[in-house]
């Protein structure tokens, strides 16, 4: 049969994994807070430009690569807990580094050290992202529950992008710029002690571990997933480069819960490639309207078509990943997702404020082009996905 529905599993959902479920959601939280209000802050208080801006939010997603060939020896020669714990440590303390400089209101920050704290912060958050989702959360759960654990807990993560933008700019519009950035080192804070609230067993390292290696970092047989996850990924960094509403976002994590309901109760055994061509459909249809309609019904149903596309695909390419990876390669298959859904944000944010700044229009219709590009190459790869995966 050419569909899926995940079981539930109530037995899942036990101590230890609520612990890393929510620090995998505060995670997250910690870097979307920054996504909408640090280019806000580059441009209007350190006077960067569009380009300059563009250039030190893509840096992000250069960083999120730079680790994760290394992932696979330190969690086999390290406490694979105290790696997650050293590498979270490592995103509160260079978000510290923007409160510190947010602080010298008479001084400018210089790109290049803007350029190196976003590369540096994309590495930290990799490295810890790729330890929680493809070690820790599946260390807390039994194997034949691992499946329905990666789901759940990247809907956490899913959540995040939603209410981690929304939240960043109520705070700024309430308080100021200076609380986003303790919110975001709280948030840091707090993922490293709810990880070291569970006990994860010592394991000895294994025999020759390369110290470079594609485990646990990248899936090679699934670069046509990859990129066409990208392509769709890379549209909406430049759709969330053009919004500064607090409402779109709060629509947005309406149209997830939407996809969270429908997954369960209208594609629960639908073929496998509807998902991913509703979500993209969906998709079109809100940047059709935020482009050609101007009542106020598209401020509530394009956002919430948004959430309910990204929702569904976002599920829907993390199982393909899954289904693709051999045996032992279920947190590289993770990990692959990560990079694809993560980049593509950071690359779109890049170009939609180096190209598109002062031109929103633009960057829609571009975001479109991707959109529909993403739907006609998906036709290719779903068929690739079909004759390749192992699972």
């Amino acid at each position: 049969m050419n569909s899926q529905s995940t079981p539930v599993h109530i037995r899942l959902w036990h101590r230890d994994f609520w612990l890393m479920a929510i620090a995998n959601f505060l995670l997250t939280m910690s870097v979307y807070l920054l996504v909408p209000t640090l280019p806000h802050w580059l441009l209007m208080e350190q006077e960067f430009s569009p380009l300059e801006t563009g250039i030190a939010m893509a840096s992000f997603g250069f960083g999120l690569f730079a680790l994760g060939m290394f992932v696979s020896f330190l969690v086999q020669h390290y406490r694979r807990n105290q790696v997650c714990v050293g590498a979270v440590i490592a995103v509160g303390a260079l978000i510290g580094l923007l409160y510190y400089l947010n602080g010298q209101r008479f001084q400018f920050c210089d790109l290049q050290m803007i350029i190196l704290q976003r590369f540096a912060l994309g590495a930290a958050f990799g490295l810890a992202q790729m330890v929680l989702t493809s070690t820790l959360i599946i260390d807390t759960s039994e194997s034949f529950q691992r499946t329905e654990a990666n789901h759940s807990a990247a809907w956490f993560s899913r959540f995040a992008l939603s209410l981690g933008p929304m939240t960043g700019l109520l705070l700024e519009r309430l308080v100021s710029y200076h609380v986003v950035l303790l919110a975001a080192m709280g948030c840091a804070a707090v993922v490293a002690v709810l990880i070291l609230m569970v006990h994860f067993p010592f394991r000895a390292p294994e025999d020759d571990v390369p110290t470079v290696s594609l485990d646990r970092f990248f899936l090679p047989h699934g670069f046509p997933l990859f990129v066409n996850l990208q392509l769709i990924m890379l549209a909406m960094g430049i759709l969330f480069s053009t919004i500064t509403s607090e409402l779109f976002f709060a629509m947005m994590m309406v149209g997830f819960l939407g996809a969270l309901l429908a997954q369960r109760f209208v594609f629960r055994n639908a073929e496998l490639k509807s998902e991913v061509v509703t979500g993209l459909i969906l998709i079109s249809t809100a940047l059709l309207m935020m482009l050609t309609r101007t009542q106020q019904i598209v401020h509530f149903a394009a956002p919430a078509f948004v959430g309910f596309g990204l929702g569904l695909i976002g599920s829907r390419f993390l199982l393909f990943f899954i289904k693709l990876s051999r045996h032992c390669q279920r947190g590289t298959s993770q990990s692959t997702f990560l990079l694809g859904w993560e980049s593509g944000i950071a690359w779109g944010l890049g170009l939609g404020y180096a190209l598109f700044y002062a031109q929103p229009q633009q960057g829609l219709i571009t975001a479109l082009v991707l959109t529909v590009a993403s739907l006609v190459i998906y036709n290719f790869s779903h068929n690739w996905f079909a004759s390749h995966k192992n699972r």
